[in-house]
């Protein structure tokens, strides 16, 4: 307990240190853990376009608590469960997996349709609400009535608040969009937001123009796709960086696991590849939400911090890198 004390005053005096461009918005301590802001930001309602990108601290994970703080003040677990593919009733069977086994993290978006069944897993638990983090996600074609939208993303989840939501990808209206989110982080409706699939162009060009620094940016990360130039460009702006497809997704996952280097650091360690890949992600800073519809594997995947991957073996596998990405995000 001492050593996360220590961790959240250290996070809160590197908040204090952040240029206004970091903050994301007033967010006064409920009193409750989980979720709640660790320390109280700035306002954001400065002049538009401080958010020129300027250069702040990684945010550190904490693997006691298996958490990051976000520069919005809240706190996100550091993996989690993504849903992307999964239909309403594995969507649900998988989300009610993942909290019994004490997972905490929950990713989903509008264009996956199944917010409803996230959110019915979350009622249908009983934990209580502020321990768990749903991320969701505005498409593109939603981005010209990002407010109607978001009504139908908190109507469909029925959690009473979005822990983060983000901008699926690039498109027209985009800055609008974000806009529209930084006015529901004032109204309470959101809590955090960020961005999905920009890079280091599109995010040179997007943020001087909001106000809110996104506290996340997600992107596809796994070894043979490893953005070693995105992660720290990313971070160095006290953004947290999620990882989409760790192991590689769309018909190259048995590929990726199956990798040598990778089997023989898992046999090693006498764990398993899917483990490996995770914590080497973790190790860099990335947030990992791999996804699954099997019990046993949700469990597995949440199970990592019985091992430490040595410097060496870190370097093994970023020798992997192909730049090979595997979708067109």
């Amino acid at each position: 307990m001492k050593q996360k004390l220590i961790s959240v005053l250290i996070s809160g005096f590197l908040l204090i240190g952040c240029l206004t461009g970091c903050n994301n918005g007033d967010v006064t301590s409920s009193g409750t853990e989980g979720n709640s802001p660790s320390s109280t930001t700035t306002d954001p309602s400065s002049s538009e376009g401080e958010n020129s990108g300027a250069e702040t601290s990684a945010p550190a994970f904490d693997f006691e608590s298996k958490t990051v703080t976000l520069n919005s003040g809240y706190e996100m677990p550091i993996m989690g469960l993504g849903t992307y593919s999964l239909s309403d009733e594995e969507c649900y069977n998988s989300v009610t997996a993942l909290l019994e086994a004490g997972g905490r993290l929950v990713d989903t978006a509008h264009i996956y349709g199944n917010e409803a069944a996230v959110g019915r897993a979350i009622r249908d638990s009983d934990i209580p609400r502020e321990e768990i983090f749903v991320i969701t996600k505005l498409y593109p074609n939603q981005f010209a009535n990002a407010e109607g939208a978001i009504e139908e993303a908190l109507e469909k989840l029925g959690i009473g608040y979005i822990d983060m939501m983000l901008l699926h990808h690039p498109g027209d209206n985009d800055v609008e969009a974000y806009k529209v989110m930084e006015q529901a982080v004032e109204e309470g409706k959101i809590h955090s937001i960020g961005l999905s699939n920009w890079y280091v162009e599109e995010l040179t060009e997007f943020l001087p123009q909001v106000t809110i620094t996104p506290a996340l940016v997600q992107n596809e990360i796994h070894p043979y796709y490893q953005e070693n130039d995105v992660i720290p460009f990313i971070q160095e702006k006290g953004i947290v960086v999620q990882g989409w497809y760790p192991f590689g997704g769309r018909g190259h996952t048995a590929e990726l696991l199956g990798d040598e280097v990778i089997s023989a650091i898992a046999e090693d360690h006498n764990v398993t590849s899917a483990q490996v890949i995770l914590l080497w992600n973790l190790q860099k800073g990335v947030v990992v939400i791999p996804g699954s519809s099997n019990p046993d594997h949700i469990r597995e995947n949440l199970d990592l911090f019985g091992f430490e991957l040595t410097d060496e073996e870190m370097e093994r596998i970023n020798a992997l890198n192909r730049g090979e990405k595997h979708d067109w995000y």
